[in-house]
């Protein structure tokens, strides 16, 4: 079986003879080729941003591309007289993507040369195969999530929020509650099960074990009464986060098995982590439970294990821990905590399900 390509994140435009009909400077009423409008909409709605590197004159393609209803689709656009390549290689870094994750459309052999031969892992395609695109497999995930279809406005949100946050001179914590955040955790429902897999096999700094959780595993546990799949999604006055971070849950007696933290990378500096683990920690307190994490140390996921340090997990052995079976995965590691009641979060609001109440009938129900 052939391996599935790289997915593409970001399409960079060329503009004069890719987009558009003509050279810009020579003809201001340049009109766009057949099929490009509905090109870029089909590929935005998929969750591909879009932006641009062209050698024009700002103004006046910034203007055309606004007459022409094309300018609020494209992120980060640069317009100019530099070289191509470190045009796209400067979008891929405001993005933070991987030079693999972006491409490149341009009319002219020798742009995608140059672009080939300066960031080679940038893939770069004929403007003649602009129409074919939305054909293509690296342009077309298998799943589109109710936050890839807004990527682009989560994206431009983030942009005014981050120029905002540069403007404000006070403390952290007091730009935080400029933003008027709500993190809404709830409990995870079929439409949302393409995200949670999502977050449990792409996110590696904010990941406990990176254990993946395949499709059919997340449904079977949707319905199984022992197991919570929880989702946590975030907004604020500029516009949506998406969902940003997964739990998974199974709850014992006197025993609350975290198997499964994830947040995303995006809103770490909200410190949406802390505000996850102690809602968690709260809950498991007004059910006189413990609680267990699972966590796998990496390279990559040192800002999880402060975050369960901070919140005062350790290694303390604990006879509670007899219920559980082997962890789910090699070197994967429990820590243990004796859940105290917690205060709630400062810097945002918080629209939560009641655990313990649910775990309270559970056990009512048990007894007969």
């Amino acid at each position: 079986m052939a391996e599935k390509p790289t997915l593409v994140k970001c399409l960079v435009w060329d503009l004069d003879n890719t987009v558009w009909d003509g050279t810009l400077l020579e003809d201001p009423t340049v009109e766009l080729f057949p099929g490009i409008h509905d090109t870029i909409v089909e590929l935005d709605s998929r969750g591909v941003l879009h932006s641009v590197s062209s050698k024009n004159d700002h103004d006046l393609a910034w203007k055309r591309l606004e007459d022409l209803g094309l300018a609020e689709y494209f992120v980060h656009p640069q317009i100019g007289w530099g070289r191509k390549s470190d045009a796209v290689r400067l979008i891929a870094e405001r993005l933070n993507f991987a030079e693999t994750a972006v491409a490149f459309i341009d009319d002219l052999p020798t742009e995608r040369a140059e672009v080939n031969y300066h960031a080679p892992d940038i893939r770069c395609y004929p403007a003649e195969r602009a129409a074919e695109l939305t054909a293509l497999p690296e342009f077309s995930p298998e799943i589109v999530t109710v936050d890839a279809r807004r990527r682009r406005e989560m994206y431009q949100a983030s942009f005014r929020r981050d120029a905002e946050k540069d403007t404000f001179s006070g403390p952290d914590e007091e730009f935080l509650r400029t933003l008027d955040l709500v993190m809404e955790i709830k409990r995870a429902d079929q439409e949302d099960i393409s995200r949670v897999e999502e977050l449990t096999l792409r996110t590696s700094q904010m990941n406990a074990t990176g254990v993946h959780y395949s499709d059919a595993a997340l449904r079977a546990l949707l319905v199984d009464p022992d197991h919570e799949v929880l989702t946590v999604n975030l907004t604020d006055r500029f516009g949506p986060h998406g969902a940003v971070g997964v739990l998974l849950l199974e709850r014992h007696a006197d025993l609350w098995h975290l198997k499964l933290l994830a947040t995303s990378c995006r809103v770490v500096t909200f410190g949406a982590g802390a505000v996850i683990l102690n809602w968690l920690i709260d809950q498991a307190a007004r059910s006189g439970a413990h609680l267990v994490a699972d966590f796998r140390r990496t390279e990559r996921n040192r800002m999880m294990d402060i975050a369960y340090r901070f919140a005062g997990f350790a290694d303390d052995p604990c006879a509670c821990q007899a219920v559980l079976g082997e962890p789910a995965g090699e070197g994967v590691q429990r820590l243990h905590l004796v859940a105290d009641r917690r205060e709630g979060p400062t810097t945002m609001r918080l629209d939560s399900p009641e655990l313990a109440a649910a775990a309270s009938e559970k056990d009512a129900a048990a007894r007969g």
